[in-house]
């Protein structure tokens, strides 16, 4: 009996021991693995072809290569005992195919020598003798020191000592079945003794995972119920998930809140060797969606590493097992212990770490507390007294946010930046620990040596040069008792300045955080005793350190920071992808928080002029013609006043009605946006009018809402308010109505969820995304939320969106031009997976010409190339330059769509017809290599993030448009694709921009604008810099608005900015918005002012009326000043720097008045900062210093790779 045999590695040695000996058989053994290689199965196919007489297989029916094997030998006897019935001939019976599939699944040595006797005898009519299967439990209990398993809880307890039980935390393992069935346990065994080592006692349970009622094998809801949980209480602290996939494979995990107890993930890379996994940049690739994406479903947290595959021969086959990882076990020992110790400490002895976000390029002195769409201050006042009133110990309660920043400042508990020195710090009360440098080394020598040497070699012999005052580390904060707040220290600069010399992350992307940064988060868990850190708001950097991807190892930056402190983060629902980095790479448990109120823009001042005129307009046309010829006046004069007459673009010849159609459209596009109205309020939720806003701006894209209300705001706002108020109205939207009303009710339990993370407990997951674009299944908030699946990606709805884009860009840039464009330059970010389910992904594949094609529950299952005839246009060239949070979460997008450009590349097509391929054989003719000249998707270093060019202009550290451009250039010029993990590509980067014709990127939501992140212009406006300053063209820059979807526009960049400047920025609708919160205002205005600058310094798409409104706006106005002053003068001082920074470099040619009140206002601002810091000197100040490249030598080397390029 012949016979050809695939299974999974793990079971091949197990498979080769139960045939040895037995002569009546002969068995050509393989793993699924060793059928990826070409060679192995193409033998390995006439193998089965020529000589044998049956085929046995695990096939789970996801492998492809299963499939093409199997298809080739239908005729032959196949029996597959896998996930699925797929290829198992008709001549094997159902009562057959069943004993078979339970010998295998009962597994065993012994299981399988039978089942291959069974096999002989059924089927080759062998005299053998075939036992019935050998029963074993599916479910229960191992440990390592019981010779026999426990298949209750009550005979493990009384094996292992109830009084060790009770007495000490309790640790839940749950591991796969299979692993005890093989022997291969040295994961699990290297897990208990780790943690037993730590005084923890551990319940190790081995399960088959999914449910199966034929064969009696329990869920894992069951097993948990079982094992896990008595008398309706949990007998664990915390549970250890070795599995992978999703925990739970019901709908039904309501088990995991009754167990409510945190669960991390501990990861087994069934694809790496350890020395692999170690020296791969991304860490996780092709596990991450079965071994972090579903767990993250579940609210599972805290990934760690904890073994590796290793492989034998065994057979002629490849053989599988996991080995620990020792180190990252210890870790993972650690980090459950803390956990542990925090459920069991009482509220009054428990300390807790609250982390401000205080980015430096933004404004270190007016940007403390920094959180996207959150009043953070206040938001922790409200968490502290809440704490207070629970038991927590806190001393001199702050008693709202207003005080919380006073203290904060008044004592300079910040970092040292242009108008706070070290010194200050100390003599003010700053300082709540000086650490001495033989402390410090104690910790720094316990890092991995290559960590050491990095740190030395960016920050010089520790201490460093970062908060040192005599000789010492200043750590900053308040202590409040139990509770310390403190701000994020810089990650990439040092000094009481700002620019190009000290900021050494624009020198050195990937450079380690400084000696003072590590040391302060050390700190909070080796001397001050923290039992757990929040980070309050969206975002900082800790999770942006130079590491890994996913699956961290000792010598990631995050890693070393967070130690093994429980970390629990306070994150924007609205904002899933950077959420998912911060759980995946500093370990954070989120709780996220709602918006605030949405509402919409409506119009001001000469806008509101503009819009009643042309609704006088409207109706004296047809009935009073003197009165409709005088309004033609007024309108035009203000079409002027409001500075709208680029975008309607009227001519002498243009007809009148057609300039008030365009004004009208113009006009309602400013009025229709929605804004934020002020900041949220951690555990806070809108009444009244503001919730029907809110509701208003959630369901008002609602398929039913359409059909009712079409684009109609009002009747619809005026529906919701009727259903809040009759709670019997009937009709199509008001169930939704009243069940986002619910949704948002239940967001007041924001600051409970944070409590409950305090105590140990498990933070229920929830899904993330926008709220106003009609996911209102994402509330209610206060959840740890989870992203989505992206083999779905892009969704047919985004593919459609995706075609409009496409089609509405060229021709857009034909009707410009007069020719379609050769190279577009795109920016995609993550935020288009998790926001718009690939509406940009999709407009790059329809560019291109390719197509997705979807299987019937709707994941993709390839992209096909759209014939040239069909296309009916030639297929466009791309650039795309991708973020850090596209490549580490979404790596597997990438890849298909970098496939799908060399594809394209191939195609024996036209060059005028194939504009990827007439440039990619230019650059080959030019002498570049083919596989090379195909390189289309770029990003930065591997473990880095961002585009520099933010921090070059936020530093003041360039000259020209060139500086610019090189520094993008140096940033970005790392591939990425299929087998391709950012590979150093400066020349074909550079190579690719020399063709771009325009910049584009797309945003689908008034949640987030232009103005909101520096990473918007960093991106975009550096890769318009960059193909301006290389191609010498004038490359357009267009925007693409998909706020709605059924109205897809694509505008010119500078059209988008003018509309979020008079939608917010000039609004006074916005502007009370935001003054209703203080410094925390003051700060936001200020942040989008320094945005708009650093727009107009890339792109030069800023007008300068824009500049001129803003200055009359912030700094001239009597009453903003005075606001300033007394809430956040540090805000007016960067606002009027910048101002006078875009002048004095010719990126503003102001109104002559408005310069020299904005020159005499900025001097008094100026002396409001010197009286505050009195006789402190050695800081920068209101100087811009310019330092370039040219003037940092080390810069100017590592610039090299760069500019030798461009010879």
């Amino acid at each position: 009996m012949k016979i050809g045999c695939v299974m999974w590695s793990g079971y091949i040695e197990s498979m080769a021991e139960a045939s040895r000996g037995l002569d009546f058989l002969e068995i050509n053994l393989k793993s699924l693995r060793d059928l990826r290689d070409e060679r192995t199965r193409r033998e390995f196919l006439d193998y089965l072809k020529a000589e044998a007489d049956l085929i046995i297989v695990s096939h789970s029916g996801f492998d492809g290569t299963v499939d093409e094997v199997l298809s080739k030998v239908r005729d032959k006897l196949i029996i597959n005992f896998g996930y699925t019935a797929s290829f198992v001939s008709p001549r094997v019976t159902r009562e057959q195919l069943s004993t078979i599939y339970r010998y295998f699944r009962l597994g065993g040595v012994e299981n399988m020598r039978n089942a291959l006797s069974y096999i002989g005898t059924e089927f080759f009519d062998l005299d053998l003798e075939a036992p019935p299967p050998k029963e074993m439990q599916w479910e229960g209990i191992y440990h390592p020191a019981s010779p026999t398993l426990f298949s209750s809880i009550d005979d493990y307890i009384e094996w292992y000592g109830e009084e060790r039980i009770t007495s000490a935390s309790t640790v839940g393992l749950i591991f796969y079945r299979s692993h005890v069935v093989t022997g291969d346990l040295e994961v699990e065994d290297a897990v208990i003794s780790a943690l037993e080592e730590r005084g923890l006692t551990v319940i190790p349970v081995f399960s088959w995972d999914f449910p199966n009622k034929e064969f009696e094998i329990a869920g894992n809801d069951t097993v948990i119920e079982r094992f896990f949980i008595k008398d309706d209480k949990s007998m664990i602290d915390l549970l250890i998930d070795l599995q992978s996939s999703f925990l739970i494979h019901t709908e039904d995990r309501s088990v995991l809140n009754r167990m409510d107890v945190p669960i991390i993930k501990g990861v087994v890379t069934y694809h790496k060797s350890e020395d692999e996994w170690r020296e791969d940049p991304h860490g996780l690739e092709g596990e991450l969606v079965w071994s972090v994406v579903m767990p993250e479903f579940e609210g599972i947290i805290e990934p760690l590493m904890t073994g590796a595959r290793v492989r034998d021969a065994v057979g002629g086959a490849t053989s599988e097992h996991f080995s620990p990882i020792t180190k990252r076990i210890e870790h993972l020992a650690d980090r459950v212990l803390k956990w542990a110790n925090l459920r069991k400490k009482p509220m009054n002895d428990r300390k807790i770490v609250f982390v401000l976000h205080n980015s430096p390029c933004a404004g270190l002195e007016s940007n403390v507390g920094a959180g996207s769409n959150l009043d953070t201050l206040e938001s922790l006042s409200r968490i502290l007294q809440r704490m207070k009133e629970e038991g927590y110990s806190i001393n001199d309660l702050p008693i709202d946010g207003e005080e919380l920043i006073d203290r904060i400042m008044g004592r300079k508990a910040i970092s040292d930046f242009r108008w706070t020195s070290v010194d200050e710090i100390v003599k003010k009360g700053g300082a709540i620990h000086l650490l001495d440098k033989t402390t410090y080394l104690s910790w720094f020598d316990e890092f991995p040596q290559n960590v050491q040497e990095c740190m030395v070699e960016g920050w010089g012999e520790p201490p460093g040069n970062a908060m040192i005052h005599q000789g010492k580390i200043v750590i900053t904060g308040l202590n409040l008792g139990n509770v310390l707040v403190c701000t994020q220290p810089k990650r990439g600069c040092y000094g009481a300045r700002c620019d190009g010399s000290v900021c050494k992350i624009l020198h050195d992307p990937d450079i380690p955080p400084t000696h003072h940064y590590i040391a302060t988060y050390r700190f909070f868990g080796e001397i001050w005793g923290a039992d757990a850190i929040v980070h309050v708001g969206t975002h900082g950097n800790i999770e942006f350190l130079p590491g890994k991807s996913v699956g961290l190892s000792e010598s990631c930056y995050p890693d070393i920071a967070i130690g093994d402190i429980p970390h629990i983060y306070i994150y924007s629902v609205d904002n899933p992808s950077e959420g998912i980095v911060a759980k995946r790479r500093s370990y954070a448990a989120l709780v996220d928080h709602m918006l605030p109120v949405m509402t919409e823009s409506g119009t001001y001042g000469k806008l509101n002029d503009l819009e009643r005129l042309i609704g006088e307009y409207e109706l004296a046309k047809t009935s009073d013609h003197a009165r409709a010829h005088a309004l033609e006046h007024l309108i035009l004069e203000a079409i002027d006043e409001t500075n709208l007459k680029s975008e309607i673009e009227s001519h002498e010849d243009t007809a009148f009605e057609d300039v008030v159609k365009k004004a009208h459209d113009a006009v309602s596009r400013i009025k229709e946006s929605l804004i934020n109205k002020g900041l949220h309020v951690f555990g806070e939720t809108p009444r009244g009018d503001e919730k029907t806003e809110l509701i208003t701006s959630m369901i008002r894209f609602d398929e039913d809402t359409r059909k009712i209300f079409d684009n109609d705001r009002d009747r619809l706002k005026e529906a919701v308010t009727h259903i809040l108020e009759d709670p019997d109205s009937d009709g199509k939207i008001a169930s939704k109505v009243r069940d986002i009303s619910e949704r948002i009710d239940l967001c007041k339990n924001e600051i409970t969820s944070l409590l409950h993370g305090f105590d140990g407990g498990y933070i229920t997951p929830g899904p993330s995304g926008l709220p106003t674009r009609g996911r209102w299944d994402v509330l209610p908030t206060g959840r740890n939320f989870y992203t989505l699946d992206p083999t779905r990606i892009p969704t047919r709805a985004a593919w459609r969106v995706g075609r409009k884009l496409a089609a509405n860009l060229i021709e857009k840039y034909e009707r410009e031009t007069g020719r379609i464009p050769e190279n577009c330059g795109m920016i995609l970010f993550s935020t288009d997976i998790t926001w718009a389910d690939g509406e940009e992904l999709s407009q790059i594949l329809y560019l291109i010409g390719v197509e997705p094609e979807w299987d019937e529950p709707g994941r993709i299952k390839n992209l096909g190339i759209i014939p040239l005839d069909e296309l009916g246009r030639p297929r466009i060239d791309i650039t795309v330059r991708i973020s850090g949070i596209m490549r580490d979460s979404f790596m597997q997008v990438i890849e298909l769509l970098d496939d799908a450009i060399r594809r394209v590349a191939e195609l024996n097509e036209p060059p005028d017809m194939n504009f990827i391929r007439k440039h990619a054989l230019a650059q080959e003719t030019d002498g570049q290599e083919w596989e090379r000249a195909k390189t289309r998707i770029f990003g930065s270093k591997p473990g880095t993030y961002g585009a520099g060019v933010n921090l070059a202009v936020n530093a003041s550290a360039w000259e020209n448009e060139e500086d610019l451009a090189n520094v993008f250039l140096y940033w970005s010029g790392y591939a990425y694709g299929k087998g391709i993990q950012g590979k150093e590509s400066h020349e074909e980067l550079l190579n690719q921009l020399k063709t771009v014709d325009l910049s584009f990127r797309s945003n689908p939501t008034d949640e987030h604008d232009l103005f909101g992140c520096c990473c918007y212009y960093g991106y975009h406006g550096g890769l318009t810099a960059a193909a301006r300053s290389l191609s010498g063209k004038d490359v357009k820059a267009y925007h693409g608005d998909t706020r709605n979807p059924s109205d897809v526009q694509v505008t010119d960049l500078s059209d988008e900015i003018k509309r979020v400047v008079r939608t917010r920025l000039l609004n006074p609708k916005w502007i009370e918005g935001m003054k209703e919160h203080g410094y925390r205002g003051a700060s936001e205005i200020s942040g989008k002012v320094t945005k708009v600058y650093g727009w107009q310094a890339t792109t030069h798409e800023v007008d300068d009326w824009i500049f001129d409104d803003i200055t009359r706006t912030y700094v001239l106005d009597n009453e903003m000043r005075e606001f300033f002053e007394e809430k956040n003068p540090w805000a007016l001082e960067e606002m009027g720097r910048r101002l006078l920074e875009a002048y004095e470099r010719g990126l503003w040619d102001p109104d002559p008045e408005v310069l020299d009140k904005l020159k005499k206002h900025y001097i008094e601002i100026e002396g409001w900062m010197e009286e505050r810091m009195e006789d402190v000197s050695g800081t920068q100040g209101g100087s811009i210093d310019v330092f370039t490249m040219e003037d940092v030598e080390n810069w100017k080397k590592k610039m090299e790779k760069v500019t030798s390029e461009k010879k």
